[in-house]
């Protein structure tokens, strides 16, 4: 059996949510799902981080050529050299999409989500873009569906709930 996937999105810079981000990674990993992100900094490496040091798969799929330019605690690597358009990549290789934070790569990381129709858990909490798209609905696409989280227990409800559903 195909292990779940998710993918966390958010902020390539330190911010005041990154033991949040190292404790989703750290969750993911014990319910025995693979962690898909950016592979750069910040949200990224903190929940790689997490998911390392719990025994997870951890993948970083990068916008450039360089597989040096990963966070180290990514263990497959994956240099797109395609920029920002390895986003939607990122988004498709998701069965859950966590959104934390961030700006303009994340707005698009978002959008894509939005299209192709995953499950998103915006991280209300932490503000930016994921508490902002949370707050609208860019089109009335059939599909997509957004579920808010007001703190990290109701991330890990909403984990726990989509996981064992499967």
């Amino acid at each position: 059996m195909r292990k779940r996937q998710v993918v966390i999105i958010g902020s390539s810079s330190d911010s005041g949510h990154m033991e949040e981000a190292y404790q989703i990674g750290r969750r993911v990993a014990e319910m025995g799902c693979v962690l898909i992100s950016g592979g750069r900094g910040g949200i990224m490496s903190a929940a790689s981080r997490g998911a390392r040091e719990c025994g997870g798969i951890t993948v970083g799929i990068l916008p450039s050529e360089e597989m040096d330019e990963a966070n180290e605690f990514c263990s497959i690597v994956i240099p797109t050299g395609i920029g920002y358009a390895r986003n939607s990549m990122n988004i498709l290789s998701g069965d859950i999409i966590i959104a934390m934070e961030g700006g303009a790569g994340t707005l698009t990381e978002l959008a894509y989500a939005w299209q192709y129709g995953k499950t998103v858990i915006c991280c209300t909490f932490c503000g930016g873009w994921s508490r902002i798209f949370a707050e609208i609905s860019p089109d009335q696409r059939a599909g997509s569906r957004l579920l808010t989280a007001a703190s990290l227990d109701q991330v890990y409800e909403h984990l726990d709930t989509m996981i064992s559903a499967r």
